[in-house]
């Protein structure tokens, strides 16, 4: 099973284009120490031929310009790209779902309430409904994708989109708002959690002792945003768990056995995105990677 990393960045990407915060401001003055990074979504393939995308970045199109291996194939229009998976009905989720309009088969799979958000928009109309389908996917029910791949919806602690927010936001529901994904081509598997506000047990149960875990990555500490006056709201608020805190990822998950655990999703503030930084040590002498567009992983 080979897993691509298309895009490691939060919404916005690094650096954000309006944004010139600490770190963002070393991207655009050319500092070695950072990379910029596209908006999150991984491929994954069992035979390297077919591939089913983990969410659908608004920058989908430059990322399979940027991969050879979803170049497309023969002498008319085709695509590797098979399926698409998508978590949750963020924007940075759902809009590369546009990028894939041009009369292309595939299979678009999510839970009932995201399937909803991209029914019920229509500017999605766009996607030929007799090219391609949808299949809604029951939460802890595992679905055969039909390329070799099946996959396991789970609920992990979350919230809806921020477009469906209203007057009373309920930070931490589990349901079909936010899910993780375990993907497994029958011999190895691997879990997907690009969005979690909190650890549970429930949830540290079900990863601990992993092959391999991309996890919410999005900010070291959770007053991130706050302390650098970009925003009012704490990672948590916005639907994150941090890094960093007895109640954050890096201690949460210090004794979980996982195999290999690397971060995505990771916004434009956050430190562990300068190479040399004590935040970015602190997290790989805990074992994780910090993700980057172009890596890739095979299990």
């Amino acid at each position: 099973m080979r897993i691509l990393v298309l895009g490691s960045a939060a919404g916005g990407g690094f650096p954000q284009w309006n944004c010139n915060c600490p770190v963002c401001r070393l991207a655009w003055s050319g500092d070695p120490r950072v990379r910029a990074r596209s908006q999150s979504s991984l491929a994954v393939s069992a035979d390297g031929e077919r591939w089913l995308l983990l969410n659908a970045s608004p920058d989908l199109r430059q990322q399979i310009i940027d991969q050879p291996i979803l170049h497309p194939r023969g002498k008319s229009r085709q695509s590797p790209i098979s399926a698409v998976f998508v978590t949750n009905a963020d924007i940075d989720h759902l809009v590369g779902l546009l990028t894939l309009r041009e009369q292309q088969a595939f299979t678009l799979f999510g839970s009932r309430s995201t399937l909803a958000q991209v029914a019920g928009a229509s500017v999605f109309g766009v996607l030929n409904k007799d090219l391609v389908k949808t299949r809604e996917v029951d939460l802890e029910s595992t679905v055969d994708t039909g390329i070799g791949l099946k996959v396991t919806a789970f609920p992990v602690p979350g919230k809806v989109a921020l477009y469906l927010e209203g007057d009373v936001v309920d930070v931490g529901a589990e349901g079909e708002s936010t899910v993780g994904l375990e993907i497994t081509d029958g011999v190895k598997k691997f879990f997907y959690v690009p969005g979690c506000s909190d650890i549970n047990e429930r949830v540290a149960k079900r990863l601990r002792g992993a092959d391999l875990l991309f996890f919410d990555g999005t900010t070291y500490t959770d007053d991130e945003m706050v302390a650098l006056g970009l925003s009012p709201k704490t990672a948590h608020r916005m639907g994150h768990v941090a890094m960093s805190g007895k109640d954050g990822s890096v201690a949460r998950f210090a004794e979980s056995g996982i195999g290999r655990k690397i971060y995505v999703h990771i916004n434009n503030t956050n430190p562990v995105l300068i190479e040399d930084s004590k935040e970015r040590a602190s997290v790989e002498k805990a074992g994780w990677d910090v993700a980057y567009d172009g890596m890739e992983v095979a299990l």
